[in-house]
């Protein structure tokens, strides 16, 4: 990255907040709002076409939880708009009516009426039903939504001690790992459990501080500076394992746990936290971006090796929404203009690539080269959720640049 570039113009920053706030307000909120909505039976469809047509009723929770918490969020954000909270509100009692059994574990699918199809040996389903319904009961008032939350994150502790409930029996053959999803995303759910500092809705409990520097430690450990890469799994006590899921480097995930540790850091005013984050960051799109087509591949092997994901060469739309939120973050924490620089590379190849002009939100996948690979614009794993998240937050980001310029 280069040292000296100009520092971007008041000119550029508002043309960057424009087009953000243009594509989230005129394109991909107003897609879901339209397509997604299920006023018979509540909750969102989620498995639709390019042009919004539903291809499955299905209902993929983490996909619900994510959409409730996205329109909550812009409802908190701007409560002028009744539109939002009603369509919150279909998904905010669908995953209370449905998502979750008396064990506290919480579905992976239901059906279109709520009934139940599959369940994950994962808790990604529950953590999203906890923002979700955090960021709800900021929207409505509604403490019994906030209670849910809270009891759900407190399972969500006790799995990550101990998983077996979740049925992952500890075999004799595996060697205890640490996979960086976990402490990401506990450190993103005590964020968003918290609220903004001095807020109204702002909450604290006695054990956020501690469960936020043990996810920090952990996140750390994935991290190798002197080769700038962080590794996806690591063995429990923090070695490096020689197989292909311990030499896995998935760029995005790391860029995105790279931002919610400058967010972290931001908080606690931990500057060399944030220098190591900001090194998180640079490792990953340095190593995940592609020289020959542009865009940041999907997976890659520390050593060389093929990865066994064939989809590893694809151009995934969630990393580059993520590389976008991280890099504007650092080049706000440092005012060093290579990171914006380096922010309008990634934007502007995800900007001429992912968005669907004709009929509003992006696509999700990509071959290699940039070409549409599945047209669909949500499917098990695609929803509402990265694209909205990455434009308001980047907006968010430039509006505060714009007001200290």
């Amino acid at each position: 990255m280069a040292e000296t570039m100009n520092a971007p113009t008041r000119a550029t920053l508002e043309r960057w907040r424009a087009r953000m706030h243009d594509e989230l307000h005129k394109s991909v909120i107003p897609f879901w709002m339209r397509h997604s909505l299920d006023r018979e039976f509540g909750g969102y469809f989620n498995c639709l076409d390019r042009d919004g047509r539903r291809f499955d009723t299905k209902k993929h929770v983490w996909l619900q939880g994510r959409q409730v918490w996205m329109l909550s969020k812009l409802f908190n954000a701007d409560r002028s708009s009744a539109d939002l909270l009603e369509a919150a509100t279909l998904g905010a009692k669908f995953l209370r009516e449905h998502a979750r059994r008396p064990d506290d574990q919480v579905y992976f699918c239901l059906a279109r009426d709520g009934k139940p199809l599959t369940l994950q040996r994962k808790m990604y389903a529950a953590c999203f039903y906890v923002m979700a319904f955090a960021e709800y009961a900021r929207a409505t008032g509604d403490a019994s939504y906030r209670a849910l939350a809270l009891s759900q994150f407190d399972a969500i502790l006790r799995w990550v001690d101990d998983p077996t409930p979740l049925g992952k029996p500890k075999l004799a053959g595996n060697v205890a790992t640490s996979e960086l999803a976990v402490p990401m995303i506990l450190l993103n759910l005590v964020a968003e459990l918290r609220g903004a500092p001095g807020s109204p809705t702002f909450h604290d409990r006695s054990d956020y501080d501690a469960i936020e520097q043990r996810c920090v430690a952990a996140i750390r450990r994935h991290h190798r500076p002197e080769r700038g890469l962080v590794f996806e799994t690591i063995s429990a006590d923090g070695k490096l394992l020689d197989s292909p899921e311990g030499r896995l480097i998935n760029p995005g995930h790391v860029i995105e746990c790279g931002w919610f540790l400058l967010d972290y850091a931001r908080r606690t005013n931990d500057s060399k936290l944030r220098d190591e984050a900001l090194a998180m960051i640079r490792g990953a799109l340095d190593f995940g971006w592609d020289r020959e087509f542009g865009g940041i591949l999907y997976f890659l092997d520390s050593e060389g090796f093929s990865p066994q994901q064939l989809e590893w060469p694809m151009k995934l739309w969630w990393p580059h929404c993520e590389a976008i939120v991280a890099l504007l973050m650092a080049w706000r924490d440092t005012s060093d203009a290579s990171w914006f620089a380096r922010f309008e590379q990634v934007a502007d190849w995800t900007f001429a690539h992912f968005p669907d002009a004709e009929h509003g939100e992006w696509y999700g996948y990509l071959d290699r080269r940039g070409a549409v690979s599945q047209r669909f614009k949500g499917g098990p794993y695609k929803g509402c959720f990265h694209v909205p998240r990455a434009l308001w937050l980047c907006e968010r980001e430039l509006a505060a640049a714009l007001a200290a310029h």
